[in-house]
């Protein structure tokens, strides 16, 4: 009952010396030895006696050896020094040193027992990971990252982020974890988490590398050229623009045989024909989703040119060709003999020579008949085949440009008038109205005009007739009646009248006048030969 009283008494004095000073402080991580000193105190020392402040004192070693330690892990050494061996979390807590000299002193000492960080780990939620453990994201995806540690107490987390500088994203003292919405190129670089223990210092880092990746932003293009150094055909796939470089597969088509796995691939002779395809898939770590591929014919080329040429002497000519369809680009050359393909012309100041793409012009300057005149071949070849057309040239001497003219309206005249002349001869009573029609008058009025004249004179005549007549018949009989004679001038008062009427009662007209006509030729000669 003694005892309970003095523990109980050293628990209240320990409370209130505890309180009013917490003494020295030790801070030793978890596994490790510890030494409490027993005060700052030289010279002789008295009987020490260590306790444990919980809820209530707890016995730990005395210096009296018939006081057993209440652990093997608790020793004491010089100058009543407390030793406690592999340290665990339990341990941490107030320690309280008792000694017994002149009189009793207490001397408490805080002892802090620190545990990691001993893990680190770190979740970044990105597209993927390449096979070397790199992380990689898609351009313009969102990405989360969290750090944790086991550590006691909790430790003071970092975010670190170094690509050309060093950027600190955040800190806390238990977990961090952000979010980045839009992955861009410039926040490619390394993430670096940092653990630190806020009592032991003791710090742990992991660094991870995030890469930014996106693929070509259009489809790839497919071409056919022409090693320089070679002279073989390569086929080569362009899908440039993403980061990093894709992978390429060549098939041939139809049938999906493999030709090669890079950009570049060169094919072999045996594979260079009239119309082949090669196919080129493209394929990005970050997509598309959906097949990127093209692909590529190869053709030998073919030409368009005129057929035929005119150059005139002393004048200058221009033939063109144009090719077409060639895949690979063919090379032009301009020929005077096809059979001697290594006699091509060559620019000079006779010819030159001009190539547009895939066009081609040959200008001959000062044509000459015996040095120009002829056959023109332009060739064109690529690797797939060769093709030529033939074009000929015709020299020619000047044109008479004045007397072409000249002969071309003498030739017009005389056609018209051949025409006049067979209208006039063909058909006359066309050519009177016609001309009626010209000075915009009435043929009726024409030969009313004639008949008038006419009229005139043959009052005349007919006057004189009568007189001659009436003596004649004054000696004659002149109970006997002689007949009417008609003369040329009632021939006009019957074509008058008829006129008048229509054509084709003047047709008619004209055929009974011509039969009046002869009547009175008969009755004429009849008189003649009656006895007078």
């Amino acid at each position: 009952m003694t005892g309970l009283c003095v523990l109980l008494c050293l628990g209240a004095l320990l409370a209130l010396q505890g309180s009013a000073d917490l003494g020295a402080v030790a801070i030793v991580e978890v596994h490790e030895n510890v030494t409490l000193h027993c005060g700052n105190v030289t010279g002789p020392r008295g009987p020490v006696t260590w306790y444990r402040n919980d809820s209530e004192p707890v016995f730990l070693l005395s210096s009296n050896s018939s006081l057993p330690p209440a652990s093997l892990r608790f020793s004491l050494e010089d100058a009543g020094a407390l030793h406690v061996e592999a340290l665990s979390l339990e341990d941490d807590g107030n320690y309280t040193c008792q000694e017994v000299l002149n009189e009793t002193r207490w001397f408490p000492v805080w002892l802090r027992v620190a545990s990691g960080p001993n893990q680190i780990v770190v979740n970044i939620s990105a597209t993927g990971a390449l096979p070397n453990g790199t992380l990689y994201a898609a351009k313009g995806s969102q990405v989360d990252f969290s750090c944790h540690s086991a550590s006691r107490p909790p430790p003071e987390v970092e975010w670190c982020f170094q690509a050309r500088i060093s950027e600190v994203f955040g800190r806390n003292l238990t977990a961090n974890s952000f979010t980045l919405l839009q992955m861009s190129q410039n926040l490619q670089g390394n993430y670096t988490c940092s653990a630190t223990n806020v009592l032991s210092g003791r710090q742990r880092k992991v660094t991870t590398e995030l890469l930014v990746y996106w693929p070509p932003p259009s489809a790839p293009q497919c071409s056919v050229e022409v090693s320089s150094e070679s002279a073989t055909l390569e086929l080569t796939c362009n899908w440039d623009g993403g980061y990093p470089d894709p992978t390429f597969l060549w098939t041939e088509e139809p049938g999906g045989v493999v030709v090669g796995d890079s950009k570049l691939q060169t094919l072999s002779p045996s594979q260079l024909s009239e119309g082949k395809k090669f196919k080129c898939v493209g394929s990005h770590i970050v997509g598309p989703a959906s097949e990127a591929s093209c692909v590529v014919q190869i053709s030998s080329p073919s030409l368009v040119s005129q057929p035929m040429k005119t150059c005139f002497m002393g004048g200058n000519v221009t033939l063109t060709c144009q090719v077409t369809g060639a895949n690979p680009s063919a090379k032009i050359q301009w020929l005077r003999n096809l059979t001697q393909p290594k006699g091509a012309i060559q620019p000079s100041d006779h010819y030159h020579i001009t190539q547009h793409g895939q066009g081609s012009s040959l200008t001959i300057y000062n044509c000459s008949q015996d040095l120009d005149e002829g056959f023109y071949f332009c060739r064109a070849e690529n690797l797939v085949g060769v093709r030529a057309v033939d074009i000929w040239l015709s020299v020619k001497e000047p044109l008479n440009v004045g007397g072409i003219v000249a002969t071309v309206v003498s030739l017009l005249l005389l056609g018209l008038a051949i025409v006049a002349g067979l209208m006039l001869y063909y058909s006359p009573v066309f050519c009177w109205k016609a001309g009626s029609t010209f000075r915009g008058q009435d043929m009726g009025d024409v030969m009313v005009l004639v008949d008038s004249e006419g009229e005139d004179e043959e009052e005349e005549e007919e006057e004189e007739d009568r007189e001659d007549i009436g003596e004649e018949e004054q000696e004659t009989n002149e109970s006997e009646e002689l007949p009417k004679k008609t003369y040329k001038h009632g021939h006009i008062h019957r074509v008058t009248a008829l006129v008048n009427g229509n054509l084709d009662r003047m047709g008619n007209g004209l055929q009974e006048l011509h039969d009046d006509g002869d009547e009175e030729l008969s009755d004429t000669v009849q008189e003649e030969d009656k006895p007078v």
